[in-house]
């Protein structure tokens, strides 16, 4: 990285975590009260690390995750599944360690929520109340011309990680030498900013080696991307990006890369190229939608007209509800990125937050940091990272105080390090995650 190392990164964000935490962990509940409650809608990044760490600074309060699925699914690492160097069983999770801490988990979908009277209603006929409650549900899709229920049993997004990832690795696996796979990603802002381009490198990683006649054309609604320096140095040195030969080919929102609608029957995407309708075709499409909140957050009017949750960034309460807490994918987080990382540092200053407050306190103003490894061949990562405060004289954006991104031109053995980072990073996060 460039202006913050890895080392001097590992420094600041153990800091970090020590100023969100501190102000309320170890806080002990009042002898003899009745157990206060939590209730945590969502066991992602965000939702497990928020029921896990309130356990933590505060066993005295009483905290229920209610969540769908009985096993998670990452999507970190889980474009590799789509590559095919890498098993879907090792993308999988339990709540067993979130127990372990005390936490009562549900399996069961939250189906309302009621902000007057602080309950939340399930599928399963559960009525839970709460004195806080967290909604980390992750995003969602909007509505997309061409792409309804049919359309997405043959053509799949797979940005949530799980049986659609599989799909797509095996519709990969299925194309002739010489198709065309096409990937299109959505306009700002949505889950995982450099995703959609590690997909396609690892896809054409793939390709390189199976099938190298096929090509691979990226269709995006947006002018730029995340890391596009480095992807794009990574893929003319890998793929040939630039040349006749090239294996990926990007065409922007202002040079007609934009979508406006999809045919399944036809496996193709049709873009709008200065006014007309121009129709590309593929073997393989990955249409990667306009992501927004999670449907329970909308549901519960937790979202404004941006289709986002907008939240007090000192400790992500909502603005819309008062005493629920909105955080990871769904918030509208003042300037940090829809990530795994940062949904995890988010969660912990809401459960330091939210412990303040059970316990009569108000809570510290807080610092938020992110990292972000992507990786464009098993052998070749690069990354970025960011540390953020909270300032009051800015409310509705975090202060960016310290930043860094992979050098440019690195030597190979730079490239390796960051892929073994990747997978380091990955471990670490998933155990401080469910363990």
């Amino acid at each position: 990285m460039t202006n913050l190392t890895r080392r001097s990164f590992i420094k600041l964000s153990s800091g970090v975590a020590a100023v969100s935490l501190t102000s309320s962990f170890g806080v002990p509940a009042i002898a003899g009260e009745a157990k206060q409650k939590v209730v945590v809608v969502g066991g992602g990044y965000g939702g497990a690390v928020v029921a896990k760490y309130i356990r933590m600074a505060d066993p005295k309060v009483q905290v229920t995750l209610v969540e769908k699925n009985a096993d998670y699914y990452s999507c970190p690492l889980s474009n590799w599944v789509v590559a095919g160097f890498r098993d879907m069983a090792l993308q999988k999770w339990n709540y067993e360690g979130l127990k372990k801490h005390g936490v009562e988990v549900v399996i069961d979908e939250v189906t309302a929520i009621d902000p007057a009277g602080k309950s939340v209603a399930t599928a399963g006929g559960k009525k839970l109340a709460y004195d806080a409650l967290v909604v980390a549900p992750g995003v969602d899709f909007k509505d997309f011309p061409g792409y309804d229920a049919e359309a997405q049993k043959k053509i799949v997004h797979a940005w949530k990680a799980g049986p659609d990832t599989v799909t797509l690795a095996k519709q990969i696996a299925a194309m002739q030498d010489g198709d065309t796979f096409i990937l299109v990603a959505p306009a700002d802002p949505y889950r995982c900013p450099p995703g959609p381009y590690e997909r396609a490198s690892l896809v054409a990683h793939y390709l390189k080696k199976n099938k190298p006649k096929s090509k691979l054309l990226i269709l995006d609604a947006k002018p730029k991307f995340s890391k596009q320096g480095l992807f794009q140095e990574g893929w003319t040195q890998l793929y040939g990006f630039g040349s006749d030969n090239s294996i990926i080919k990007w065409v922007s929102g202002a040079e007609g890369g934009k979508v406006v609608r999809v045919d399944a029957k036809e496996m193709a995407v049709y873009t709008d190229n200065n006014g007309f309708e121009e129709k590309h075709v593929g073997a393989c499409i990955n249409f990667i939608p306009p992501n927004t909140a999670g449907k329970i957050a909308i549901a519960a009017g937790l979202t404004n007209e941006s289709g986002w949750c907008p939240v007090h960034l000192n400790t992500f309460e909502s603005k819309q509800h008062k005493g629920i807490f909105v955080v990871g994918d769904s918030s509208a987080s003042g300037g940090m990125p829809k990530s795994g990382y940062a949904a995890n540092s988010q969660a912990k200053v809401v459960a330091a937050a939210i412990v303040a407050r059970l316990n009569g306190k108000e809570p510290g103003e807080p610092s938020y940091v992110n990292t972000c490894y992507s990786m464009l061949s098993p052998d070749y990562g690069i990354s970025v990272a960011a540390v953020w405060k909270y300032d009051p004289a800015t409310p509705d954006k975090v202060k960016e105080i310290s930043s860094g991104v992979s050098p440019s031109k690195a030597p190979d053995f730079i490239r390796k390090q960051e892929a073994l980072y990747n997978e380091s990073w990955y471990q670490s996060i998933m155990a401080d995650t469910f363990s």
